[in-house]
């Protein structure tokens, strides 16, 4: 049985881990933290509907659906507070599942625990700082505690910053920043729910004079926010760490006080335990080689895509379930890593690409960004109009599992076949 060693325990680590299980492989996921979800940053996830059937190939959807809730609207507003226009975010599965939110941290700690629960096996404080490949095939990797780990195949799923990424091609890109600073929370106190007659169920989107801001009402009567604010400077990880939530909080809430939404009085009722703190967003320009010919990247190392396009979370899941089907029905590694690449590729680049346009706007300040807000209207209204159509050639991406002619996905209402 092959052997295939996983870096990182972040979303697409198990998810590929229990891809490869079903796909006869023998994955082993090394975490560099004592923790699955021991580093994470952001409030909430989005799982759009491709995503979701990907995951059911698998027998791991319903993980979310249990971890998470539907959010199947969009519902658009002005700073002002006027609505705009209401849309759904993709569309609906044979079963009626639509689109889910979920709080990362449980998401990382449910996919990791139900790896673990269908035997696969975990290192932790495992970080990779180096791999070769093996004179007699398979791959030597070493770990920052001097620990070394043979296998026939490396995968790395280590995020944005990815080592492994590095190894296979040292001229690779960094990740690019985004003009943005995200922030995100949960309001405890269900009296605001009732207070602001907010409904469960709709994701709500206002476009601010400063900041962007979005929240749900989750079925307990919890609200979810996140925030997006311009900023002109990345932040380093100390001056990440030395502001508090309480300094975030008062400066968002300045900012969004100039506004006649409730996004601003949701900021200051959240307490300093469930404020998620600034940070930077990103995503990655084209990656030129995601593989060698024993080594491989998936999810945000080879594409991490704006949070705006809701699509990160399904990215990785396709990327997952692509791989393992492609390492099962192509014996030689090097030609089934090729084969991954090539299906991944165009598709990949078109969401990181839809990503960056949409967070662009969110960027921006001044004219440009006054410019924006008063554009905007007109164009959601003429999405509104169109429904996802527009964009069902993101939403009704599927992956055909039991196919053994290669990898074979179904993209609308296309099949195309390698």
């Amino acid at each position: 049985m092959k052997k295939a060693l996983i870096i990182g325990g972040g979303i697409a680590g198990p998810v590929t881990a229990m891809a490869l299980q079903r796909a006869g492989l023998e994955p082993i996921v090394c975490e560099a933290y004592q923790d699955a979800a021991a580093e994470q940053l952001g409030a909430y996830l989005t799982v759009a509907v491709n995503g979701l059937s990907a995951l059911s190939l698998i027998d791991a959807h319903e993980i979310v659906k249990q971890t998470g809730h539907p959010t199947g609207t969009l519902s658009f507003s002005t700073s002002a507070g006027k609505h705009i226009a209401d849309m759904p975010i993709g569309g609906t599965l044979p079963d009626g599942t639509i689109t889910h939110s979920v709080k990362r941290r449980d998401l990382y700690r449910a996919l990791n625990a139900e790896a673990v629960r269908r035997g696969v096996r975990y290192e932790y404080g495992k970080r990779l700082v180096d791999a070769q490949s093996l004179p007699t095939g398979g791959v030597r990797a070493t770990f920052a505690d001097g620990s070394r780990i043979d296998t026939d195949l490396l995968i790395g799923a280590d995020g944005i910053r990815s080592r492994t990424r590095e190894i296979i091609d040292p001229t690779a890109p960094a990740a690019h920043y985004l003009g943005i600073y995200g922030l995100g929370g949960f309001v405890t106190d269900h009296r605001m729910r009732e207070e602001l007659g907010l409904r469960p169920g709709i994701y709500n989107m206002i476009f601010g004079k400063k900041a962007f801001f979005g929240y749900l009402v989750a079925p307990d009567g919890e609200i979810w926010w996140f925030a997006n604010m311009p900023g002109a400077q990345e932040l380093s990880t100390d001056e990440m760490a030395a502001t508090s939530p309480a300094q975030w909080r008062e400066r968002l809430v300045a900012m969004l006080s100039v506004d006649r939404t409730p996004a601003a009085r949701i900021v200051a009722a959240t307490p300093d335990e469930t404020f998620v703190p600034g940070f930077n967003q990103y995503d990655m320009p084209s990656v030129a080689k995601w593989h060698n010919d024993s080594m491989v990247i998936v999810g945000d190392a080879a594409h991490a895509v704006a949070s705006s396009s809701g699509q990160g979370v399904s990215m990785a899941v396709e990327d997952a379930v692509t791989l393992a089907i492609s390492l099962r029905d192509i014996p030689d590694t090097a030609a089934a890593l090729a084969a991954f690449e090539h299906e991944r590729l165009e598709r990949v680049e078109r969401v990181v690409e839809h990503g960056a346009e949409t967070s662009g706007d969110k960027a921006q300040n001044g004219l440009m960004r006054w410019l924006t807000r008063m554009l905007t209207p007109y164009f959601l209204k003429k999405a509104a109009k169109s429904g996802i159509e527009p964009l069902s050639w993101m939403f009704d991406h599927r992956i055909e599992w039991n196919d053994v002619t290669g990898v074979t996905v179904m993209r609308g209402n296309a099949e195309e076949s390698d």
